[in-house]
């Protein structure tokens, strides 16, 4: 795929936010997750780490849907995803061989296929089913043969609390939860949040919910607004104060394989996600201070 001399620009330097920094040697690995469907998982996947990228920091995101839309609407043509997380998964590759890089500079992405579908059979019986993730994140957080490392690691989880989600926490520093601003939109929300909380007690106990992010937002519509409003009386500071508005532009962008914020730098959605990128960041730094 080729990337226009504007388009090179922008995702290199956008707004002039940040001059990219030397990568930290451990990454932060945070689980994009929510069992309902729909709900924008992996469009915030992808442009959070676009955003995330635009601002310095070096990402790895790991696509563990076997839908693979994560590594398709970053233009990674499935007939050259030579090793998929299902090859980690199981053992078959590490996943510094899986790793492929992007349009994006600084994102780089472990691409999944439909085998993945079939990975509870594969390992379902194993001792470590739940810690495959965790041991193949293990060795990147060293720097060999030149190869670069990451600062942070999105995990897109698929819409199940199935084995894949369960590595993807147990893996995990913190969960990131894409909500819409639909009528049911936290219907579910209690049984991810029950689940978090047996996964810290049993498998991670480091691990937290890292934020709520809000998608799908319309702020000309009351039923969206009533939602918003609920969701932050319900749930309080866990909700991120950017909001992901609904815009064409961000449902574009997978068709074209582009993250939104090179498709159309200037529309709300990637002016949402930079915002986004920012506030993860701050948070981050206010976990540290913690």
């Amino acid at each position: 795929m080729t990337t226009t001399t504007s388009e090179s620009s922008v995702i290199n330097s956008p707004s002039g936010l940040a001059t990219p920094r030397a990568p930290a040697r451990t990454p932060r690995v945070l689980a994009i997750a929510n069992q309902k469907g729909g709900v924008g998982k992996t469009t915030t996947a992808i442009n959070l780490g676009t955003a995330l990228a635009a601002i310095g920091e070096h990402v790895l995101i790991v696509d563990l849907d076997p839908q693979g839309n994560a590594s398709t609407g970053l233009g990674i043509d499935r007939k050259t995803r030579q090793y998929s997380t299902y090859d980690v998964l199981t053992g078959e590759a590490p996943l510094r061989d899986a790793v492929m890089p992007t349009v994006v500079p600084r994102l780089s992405i472990a691409p999944s296929t439909l085998d993945l579908s079939g990975l509870e059979l594969q390992i379902g019986q194993e001792r470590d089913r739940a810690f495959r993730l965790r041991n193949a994140l293990t060795p990147m957080n060293v720097v060999t043969n030149g190869a670069p490392d990451f600062t942070y690691v999105l995990v897109d989880c698929p819409p199940s609390l199935n084995l894949l989600t369960v590595n993807a926490m147990a893996a995990a520093n913190a969960i990131l939860v894409p909500l819409q601003c639909e009528f049911f939109a936290l219907e579910g929300l209690s049984q991810l949040l029950k689940t978090v909380d047996q996964v810290k007690e049993t498998l991670n106990p480091g691990l937290s919910i890292h934020g709520i992010v809000l998608t799908m937002h319309d702020a000309r519509n009351n039923l969206s607004n009533q939602v918003a409003e609920d969701v932050r009386k319900h749930l309080g500071h866990k909700v991120y104060d950017t909001m992901i508005p609904r815009n064409v532009r961000v449902s574009e962008a997978p068709s074209y394989g582009k993250p939104v914020l090179v498709y159309d730098l200037k529309c709300v959605g990637s002016e949402a996600y930079l915002r986004l990128a920012t506030e993860v960041i701050q948070r981050e730094k206010e976990l540290r201070a913690s």
